[in-house]
């Protein structure tokens, strides 16, 4: 017999009844019944539940075993008796009569536990990590990230992708977020950079004919952390693409992504491919959103001309004045809502930064609110059927300038559907966002500056860059959006190295700059680029969808706190003396805050 176990604790059944198996495992729950003591077996498979009598010799040994405590256990299956069978557990037909017992470690006592549902703060449950990641919830998280990751990278072999892994320590990259710094002890005062992605690479691969390259790839940014990112590292399904147009790269990528959440989503709906595409200024205008989530099936409304030289003189004044639009949010049913229920979302919209959130509701004897009462008829008539309202719904209204109005729409559209429940459950609804700006003006300093990805071609090459306002030119730049969760920012590459200095030229980059910072992709280029393209969905975004977690630290092993501390190791950590003279490195530490 094998010195640990003959089986699983979530093995064996029924049919095992009469055979002597030996399990190891934690003591996961202990229930002494007084001549009886009931032990739940615990591994990665499951509990089995063993028993002893107190006339056995194994009960001292069991009784003494703390929870968590690793032991052996030999002895007989047995059937449960049909009052007894526990219908939650694999193995709830049968228990094992324990004969021998060995205790492998004692545990000593726990500072959380790890049997029941209990709420722990995060700094304890990341301190004590391995007991955190014992508790089921979150052990059958990593197991579904694992088979996640295993079921994305069968899926992108059967496509034709080959998997690479491109270098960790590498070159200082401007890609939008800090990078993480390695000071070099043979090059004193020079650096690598750990990289944000692999974009330069990936596009090197395609250069160098590798056609279908993807990896799981990690990625480094110092940023601050946030319920769907983790600060200091993530992973991202990393994949690029030759010879392709846009539409290639979806159609390689959505069966993939189809696929999985149909695999482990259970029986949530998921979108069939193809995917719905949305142009950028069509999703910001009808969902408030470049990342819209189709469960919310509410969709505003441009309502400017109606209020355009009305007698609403805050919403007239607004768009006369400063060029504002104004967009409208409808209320399925809510006409009938009270008082107090458009009172609290004034009052929310306040504590979101807006002056309020005007309203009017069409109730059957006509329109009533304060907008209405100071609107012309055939103006409110307008509003109601620009925004496919009928007697009985309500609408509300957001007024600013073009993307603050569309990002507070968005804000309302999400609250006014959470607050009617309209919100589609146990669905996963995904699309596409397409046709982003190459350029937008930073308003602070009225500079042109790249919107969303440098390295994306513009639509209409470079006779666009030279004859286009830049401000109207659109990128092959696209996301990939599931339940309002941006998965991934993708594009088709800018593999002309003409158009590529051009493109930086007019958002403020020298060519100068562009060889220091992109020149080993830049010489590239020069001997010869495929037209090629692709996109990076975020495995813990995923992950996460699936898992319905809130927060990602639910679906990352070993996650650094919002602190980008890593409680269990100690880390960042201070180094000897000796290591930052081998590194050639003096520190500059911020003087401590003055005692008063």
């Amino acid at each position: 017999m094998h010195a640990y176990r003959t089986h699983t604790c979530g093995q064996l059944g029924r049919e095992d009844a009469g055979r002597t198996v030996r399990l190891s495992g934690w003591v996961h729950r202990k229930r002494d019944h007084g001549n009886l003591l009931f032990v739940d077996l615990r591994d990665n498979y499951g509990v089995t539940q063993c028993v002893a009598d107190v006339s056995s010799a194994v009960f001292a040994a069991l009784e003494k075993a703390r929870p968590e405590s690793v032991v052996t256990v030999t002895g007989k299956v047995v059937r449960r008796s049909p009052e007894t069978v526990n219908p939650k557990l694999a193995t709830g037909d049968i228990e094992v009569q324990a004969a021998e017992v060995e205790i492998q470690t004692m545990a000593e006592i726990l500072p959380m536990q790890v049997a029941g549902d209990h709420d722990y703060p995060e700094d304890m449950r990341l301190k004590y990590r391995f007991l955190d990641l014992r508790r089921e919830k979150i052990h059958d998280n990593m197991l579904l990230r694992s088979h996640v990751i295993a079921s994305l990278r069968r899926r992108m072999t059967e496509q034709g992708f080959v998997e690479f892994q491109t270098p960790i320590l590498t070159a200082s990259s401007p890609e939008g977020a800090r990078d993480y710094l390695v000071p070099s002890r043979l090059h004193p005062g020079k650096f690598y950079a750990l990289p944000q992605a692999p974009q330069q690479f990936k596009q090197l691969l395609m250069v160098a004919g590798f056609d279908r390259y993807f990896q799981v790839a990690p990625c480094f940014r110092d940023e601050a952390g946030r319920a769907d990112r983790s600060p200091g590292e993530f992973y991202q399904l990393d994949f690029e693409m030759s010879f392709v147009t846009q539409e290639d790269v979806f159609a390689a990528i959505e069966p993939v992504l189809q696929g999985v959440f149909e695999e482990f989503g259970g029986d949530r709906k998921v979108t069939p491919a193809p995917f719905p595409r949305i142009p950028y200024d069509e999703s910001m205008l009808k969902y408030g959103s470049d990342k819209p989530d189709l469960r919310n099936p509410l969709v505003i409304a441009d309502v400017t001309e109606a209020f355009r030289g009305s007698n609403f003189g805050i919403f007239a004044r607004a768009i006369e004045g400063k060029g504002a639009v104004v967009r409208a949010i409808p209320a399925p049913g809510a006409a009938d809502q009270p008082r107090g229920w458009f009172d609290k979302l004034n009052e929310w919209a306040r504590e979101q930064g807006a002056g309020g959130l005007g309203y009017i509701q069409f109730a059957a004897e006509g329109a009533k609110g304060p907008i209405a009462k100071n609107l012309e008829p055939e103006r409110v008539a307008a509003i109601k059927n620009a925004a496919g309202l009928k007697d009985g719904d309500a609408v509300f209204f957001a007024c600013d300038k073009a993307i603050a109005a569309a990002k507070f729409a968005g804000l309302v559209r999400t609250r006014i559907a959470q607050e009617l429940d309209l919100i589609e459950k146990d669905v996963f609804k995904f699309c596409w966002t397409v046709d982003f700006p190459m350029y937008e003006m930073n308003e602070d300093t009225g500079l042109v500056e790249f919107s969303h990805n440098p390295f994306s071609m513009p639509q209409g090459g470079m006779d666009a860059l030279l004859t286009r306002d830049p401000l109207e030119i659109k990128a092959f730049q696209y996301d990939i959006v599931c339940n309002g969760v941006e998965l991934s920012s993708g594009a088709i590459r800018n593999h002309r190295p003409d158009i590529m200095l051009k493109a930086f030229e007019i958002a403020g980059y020298s060519a100068e700059h562009v060889e220091e910072h992109f020149g080993g992709m830049l010489n590239a280029f020069k001997f010869g680029a495929p037209p090629h393209g692709g996109a990076a969905p975020g495995i813990d975004r995923i992950v996460m969808l699936l898992a319905d977690e809130p927060n990602i630290r639910e679906i990352i092993l070993f996650p650094m706190n919002q602190q980008a501390q890593d409680l269990l190791m100690g880390a960042p950590a201070e180094v000897d003396a000796s290591r930052l003279k081998e590194l050639h490195l003096k520190l500059d530490l911020p003087k401590p805050p003055k005692k008063d």
